[in-house]
Formats: structure tokens, C-alpha cells, sequence
């Protein structure tokens, strides 16, 4: 393994943050729920990028998104990568 690949920290497995979120005294779809969203629909974060979805994992864990999902959030060379969550239109 080269140096670059040492220093690339890992992504959370789905299971790692369904885990955290269950330590915590809740669910995926509750926090889904809770946003007014279906049950399902934060388990898309689990699987693409998605911010919204990502910001609302994290806020209910009380970590930021990239923390849990560094390669989404930094290139290989450890910069932040812009991401903006979109609004809707009015």
C-alpha cells in the first residue's frame, strides 16, 4: 500500500452508520420521517452522493457528513471538494 493510500481515509459502511444512528436511540427512517420525507428515502445517502441526505445522517449523529463519507467531501490529495445542497425553485 503507497503512502496516497494510507492517508485516504475510508468511508463509513451503510452498516457502521445504521449502527451509530440505532446507539443513538433511533432508525435511518425515523430521521427520515422526521424530515418529512418517506421512510426509505435516507437510504440513498447510504449508497450515492446525495448532501441533504448526508447533512440530515449527520446532524442526527452530531458529526459532519464528511467525517462519514470523506471520499464524497476530499479529492485523493485531501482538498475539500465543493458540494452545495440545491433548493428547490419557487
Amino acid at each position: 500500500m503507497n503512502t496516497e493510500q494510507q492517508n485516504q481515509r475510508m468511508d463509513w459502511h451503510p452498516a457502521d452508520i445504521i449502527a451509530a444512528l440505532r446507539k443513538r436511540n433511533t432508525t435511518l427512517a425515523a430521521v427520515s420521517r422526521a424530515a418529512g420525507l418517506s421512510s426509505s428515502t435516507l437510504a440513498n445517502a447510504l449508497i450515492r452522493p446525495w448532501p441533504k441526505g448526508e447533512r440530515l445522517i449527520a446532524d442526527a449523529l452530531g458529526i459532519q457528513a464528511s467525517e462519514i463519507w470523506p471520499n464524497r467531501y476530499f479529492d485523493s490529495q485531501g482538498r475539500r471538494i465543493p458540494r452545495e445542497i440545491r433548493h428547490k425553485k419557487s
